[in-house]
């Protein structure tokens, strides 16, 4: 993931002066901090190291106010998914992007809401907070939020040297790239 934003991102000056990050991961959130500035806030439903603590659900904060977005392996543990990438959508910025990377095993995402005892759910979903598993149908669940979804693979943007370098796998995952229109006058 930071390959793709430290190469991709700031060199196209796709992050902007604002960014949030969902779940903030300590190896990425310093060097997004640094990249961004005042701009950037971190946000997280549990943890207290955070800037912001929120229910992806529920942001309390105002339309339009980010850039981009990072949220990476938070989804799958959102029991409402759909209103979580609602969220996303409504707090980003008319041309803004928000990165989303979620595990994908199957062709279509599985969920079943009645199954909430963890050990149910390590059996059904693979890990005991997983409230489902996601299919290849996960850009379009993204785009029903009123995104335009571009799935970037570790192919697309890594050679195969740098895929054998990071130990990138075919299994790695992909990263979909969500991009809210900028909006334009009637």
């Amino acid at each position: 993931m930071w390959h793709y934003i430290a190469n991709e991102m700031t060199s196209k000056d796709r992050l902007g002066q604002s960014l949030l990050h969902i779940a903030p991961e300590a190896c990425i959130s310093d060097r997004l901090r640094e990249a961004i500035g005042a701009g950037y806030v971190s946000a997280d439903l549990f943890a207290s190291n955070v800037d912001v603590q929120m229910d992806i659900t529920d942001i309390q904060l105002p339309e339009n106010s980010f850039d981009s977005i990072h949220c990476s392996h938070v989804l799958e543990h959102v029991e409402d998914d759909h209103k979580a990438m609602t969220e996303l959508f409504r707090v980003l910025k008319p041309g803004g992007t928000a990165l989303l990377a979620v595990p994908i095993s199957r062709q279509e995402t599985y969920e079943d809401s009645t199954i909430v005892l963890p050990e149910e759910r390590l059996k059904a979903f693979g890990q005991r907070d997983h409230v489902r598993i996601y299919g290849l149908d996960f850009a379009d669940r993204v785009a029903a939020a009123g995104f335009k979804v571009t799935r970037i693979t570790p192919e697309t943007y890594l050679t195969p040297l740098d895929r054998k370098t990071f130990g990138i796998t075919e299994h790695a995952g992909d990263i979909f790239l969500a991009e809210k229109r900028q909006e334009t006058g009637a």
